[in-house]
């Protein structure tokens, strides 16, 4: 076989093997419109105007019957959905847990407050409607948040009904309260010194009212039926600082909500699982812990 042959037939098995590899990630995951008739407040038709769920089942003889719903951040202008999506359900995957990244509505897709809640409710809702056909406990399915989708997924815990039994649409019928939390490094307070000002405006808009800051504020919304939640942040986060976590720590303490924190000294905004940065690459372990410790990774019939 001639030098050239041979090359070309080394290209082919490359090429060969990064397609399979691009086939295997896409079969990893399916996607499924929240809202398949059209999302409340949609502004037209476009991709942007449909937000989605993009489903990560663990394999079977691993899963666990949790889930969880994922909330990327992005300063409520975009999404890492990267690092902070994808990433973070094959890491739950792996511990057992279905993952729901919710592709929510934000102002870099035209969209302010309530269209992120309202797509993180209806996630946490689809989830817990359709647990049976995906093997899962209703009563332990929980959510987790980055950054702004700390944000989200604090402002879910702290904004939930118990569904209306009467409501046509089956979904809506059933709980939007998370069993369990997971913040990181999450933007909590508005108007604060320590606010992340671009999260506030982008959801709030430049003008918002005081009244509007109180309620979205999600330290101040803490009641004894917000769920327990497992939150951990750095020192050196200059982007969304640890006051943050801190304060809705203290919120939960006082109303007497079963809570841990974690604030590593190492590590910019923004870590996602913290790989190779010492001591904060930790946190992914004592979550597990965590999770295992409260019984959120043991099936009852187990």
């Amino acid at each position: 076989m001639s030098r050239a042959a041979r090359l070309g037939l080394l290209i082919s098995c490359i090429a060969g093997i990064v397609l399979s590899d691009v086939q295997a990630s896409l079969a990893e995951h399916t996607v499924e419109l929240l809202w398949p008739a059209g999302a409340p407040g949609a502004k037209g038709d476009r991709p942007e105007d449909k937000p989605s769920l993009i489903i990560y089942l663990p394999e079977k003889e691993r899963a666990n019957g949790a889930a969880m719903v994922v909330c990327p951040g992005g300063g409520y202008g975009g999404l890492a959905i990267g690092h902070e999506g994808h990433e973070i359900a094959k890491w739950l995957n792996s511990l057992g847990i279905a993952a729901f990244i919710c592709d929510y509505r934000h102002n870099g897709k035209g969209y302010r407050h309530p269209a992120p809640l309202l797509d993180a409710q209806r996630a946490m809702r689809i989830v817990r409607s359709r647990a049976e056909s995906w093997s899962l406990e209703p009563a332990r399915i929980g959510i987790i948040g980055f950054s702004a989708g700390g944000h989200l997924a604090s402002t879910v815990a702290t904004h939930f009904d118990a569904g209306d039994a009467k409501a046509t649409d089956p979904v809506d019928r059933v709980s939007s309260r998370p069993d369990f939390c997971v913040l990181c490094y999450p933007v909590i307070a508005f108007g604060r010194p320590y606010t992340h000002r671009g999260s506030q405006q982008n959801l709030l808009g430049p003008d918002a009212s005081s009244d509007s800051i109180e309620k979205l504020s999600s330290e101040r919304q803490v009641t004894a039926q917000t769920p327990p939640t497992f939150l951990f942040h750095t020192a050196e986060d200059n982007g969304v600082p640890a006051e943050n976590s801190i304060h809705y720590y203290l919120a939960l303490r006082k109303a007497k909500v079963p809570a841990e924190l974690h604030v590593f000294e190492k590590g910019r905004h923004g870590l996602g699982l913290a790989v190779n940065v010492p001591g904060t690459s930790d946190w992914p372990e004592l979550c597990k812990k965590w999770l295992t410790a409260n019984g959120w990774l043991t099936r009852a019939d187990r």
